[in-house]
């Protein structure tokens, strides 16, 4: 989304002081105003208190022919709840899944092959011992192969549910990751990407190197976007690397349609979104709609949708594979507005509202010493530890 949603998300993230305390008593103190219907309430004009006084119905299709009378007579409640029903026709709707197919794995068949890997376990004496004397050690590559070849898929599409990759690139759409897509900027692991880790944008400032498991004559397109980056318009995103028709998984080889551009975060923003996205083509793609100038140094022809991208080649692609990383300002930021965008440097301000302090307990219980600092008068105040 544009520059207007991220400073709306830098101020949710004044709950670290103490602004969520004050919100969730406004609005315990507004849900606790009563407010009047827009009408009569159903069934207000029977006495609850003496019921027997009440007329009986003489039979049950009398009972059923009011029942339909009242079902089809127009209330004020059931415009209300259509009006909201044209307001967002979306509402209550299911997203579609566009990913490849999934089969999950036998259930039975886990529960029998991890029994037989307990059994076996338990006969290895040099497991117990080690496990005994507490110097049993866990090969993390072992772990790490057995959770991408079963949970892996649905962990990842909850982590992209969570950060609303889905959400402001798919609208009303979502897709498993079945394919391990590996991001790395540097030899260690800080400079990996996974799901939602930070970055800084000196650490992703060249290209990545790009590995997967592709099947040998298989085509793959690679896209790599930003929804929180873009200036001017709240729905559109910013492109910073497209290469499609890579054969297998050797990404140089592919038709580079977009050069790579490092992630820009405006300084005063906050924490941008960068997404990968590793689609599988079932043909070779023409992409001359898609292709940018070279060099691309124009953030009106990196204006990009990734929505749009999908419809248009939707019947000869899929997605994939989903990695993305989060990166906030920094000085390299302003080199690259400057030296590769050619332009001036956006810097907005971020006005940080006051800290809240709940209203002064007479006789605190169980607080620190330091408790009574927050409410004396001066302005240096030493709030210590709480």
């Amino acid at each position: 989304m544009a520059l207007r949603s991220v400073c709306a998300a830098a101020l949710r993230t004044g709950t670290d002081l103490g602004v969520n305390n004050a919100r969730t008593i406004v609005t315990t103190a507004v849900l606790g105003r009563r407010v009047p219907p827009l009408g009569p309430m159903p069934n207000e004009e029977i006495d609850v208190s003496n019921l027997e006084s009440l007329e009986k119905y003489r039979s049950y299709n009398c009972y059923v022919r009011q029942a339909e009378e009242a079902k089809n007579e127009r209330v004020w409640w059931k415009t209300y709840r259509s009006y909201l029903e044209q307001a967002d026709p979306d509402h209550g709707a299911e997203r579609v899944d566009i990913g490849l197919p999934y089969r999950r794995p036998s259930r039975t068949k886990e529960v029998k092959e991890r029994r037989q890997a307990m059994r076996e376990n338990k006969r290895n004496v040099e497991l117990e011992r080690a496990s005994r004397l507490r110097t049993l050690k866990i090969s993390l590559d072992r772990v790490q192969q057995t959770w991408e070849k079963t949970g892996r898929p649905s962990d990842v599409k909850k982590l992209a549910d969570h950060y609303g990759v889905f959400r402001d690139l798919f609208p009303m759409a979502y897709f498993l990751p079945q394919v391990t897509l590996r991001v790395s900027y540097s030899q260690g692991a800080d400079g990996q990407v996974h799901h939602g880790n930070q970055l800084t944008p000196a650490e992703a400032a060249s290209v990545p190197r790009i590995s997967y498991e592709a099947e040998e004559g298989s085509l793959w397109t690679l896209l790599l976007t930003s929804p929180d980056e873009h200036l001017q318009d709240n729905e559109a995103e910013y492109l910073h690397w497209l290469v499609g028709n890579i054969p297998g998984g050797d990404v140089r080889a592919g038709e580079e349609l977009c050069h790579y551009l490092p992630p820009f975060p405006a300084r005063g923003t906050g924490f941008h979104r960068y997404v990968y996205i590793l689609f599988k083509q079932e043909k070779p793609i023409s992409f001359q709609e898609d292709v940018r100038p070279a060099p691309c140094h124009s953030l009106v022809d990196r204006t990009f949708k990734t929505i749009d991208f999908y419809r248009k080649h939707q019947d000869d692609m899929t997605p994939a594979g989903l990695a993305f990383f989060q990166s906030q300002w920094d000085e390299s930021v302003t080199s690259t507005f400057h030296n590769t965008l050619g332009m001036k440097e956006p810097v907005y301000e971020f006005i940080r509202p006051p800290v809240y302090h709940p209203p002064q307990v007479r006789f605190p219980h169980k607080k620190p010493l330091r408790y009574l600092d927050r409410y004396r008068d001066g302005k240096k105040h030493t709030y210590g530890i709480y």
